[in-house]
């Protein structure tokens, strides 16, 4: 094992937020993420309709159908296998090629690359499906929807700030305290779409 390799498990294992995921039952620590921006910028409530994508292994997923009910329906999209999930309608594949239904109310994209350690390459290949998310919300998302994405600090940050501000009205970058301070991790809440 690498000396890098080492350090992230060392820094995983005692990591406090995958203590509490594992305590209460969630399936990553990444659904403190979503319970903070939510707690925040009050996104989900019952009846409402939410696509995840990216979503394995579904800490968000988890987070969203609990949030949702009674009434409320999730779709949870991803190249790899999730497992159940009560309250969420699970799909294969990639979201760019798969018929995602019309009429959310929320669009959450926790979505990342593979990442090749090559830091312009791996910029490019986040951008590129942060952009193509962003364009699924203009089929996919109510014109009052709220669309929530995964975006790192680097040279296409401020490009994607630029795409989303010219998709949607209001733009605001978050970073909830489950994301770790040295990570270039931060979320972007984008809400109301503009008229094409």
């Amino acid at each position: 094992m690498t000396k890098s390799s080492k350090e992230w498990l060392r820094r995983h294992v005692t990591d406090q937020y995958v203590k509490k995921a594992r305590q209460q039952g969630y399936r990553s620590r990444a659904a403190f993420k979503l319970l903070e921006i939510d707690s925040k910028e009050k996104l989900l409530r019952p009846g409402m309709t939410v696509v995840d994508l990216g979503a394995a292994p579904g800490g968000w997923s988890q987070v969203a159908a609990g949030k949702v009910k009674p009434g409320g329906r999730v779709i949870a999209i991803d190249l790899v296998e999730i497992a159940p999930i009560s309250g969420v309608s699970v799909l294969k594949g990639d979201f760019r090629q798969v018929a995602v239904e019309t009429g959310a109310d929320v669009v959450l994209s926790d979505l990342s690359p593979n990442l090749s350690g090559i830091t312009n390459v791996d910029q490019a290949r986040w951008l590129e499906l942060a952009q193509a998310a962003a364009e699924l919300c203009r089929k996919a998302l109510k014109p009052d929807g709220v669309f929530v994405v995964k975006a790192f600090h680097g040279e296409a940050f401020d490009e994607l700030l630029e795409r989303l501000k010219a998709v949607f009205k209001k733009v605001k970058v978050v970073k909830p305290s489950a994301s770790r301070g040295e990570s270039a991790e931060t979320y972007v809440v984008a809400r109301d779409l503009r008229a094409l």
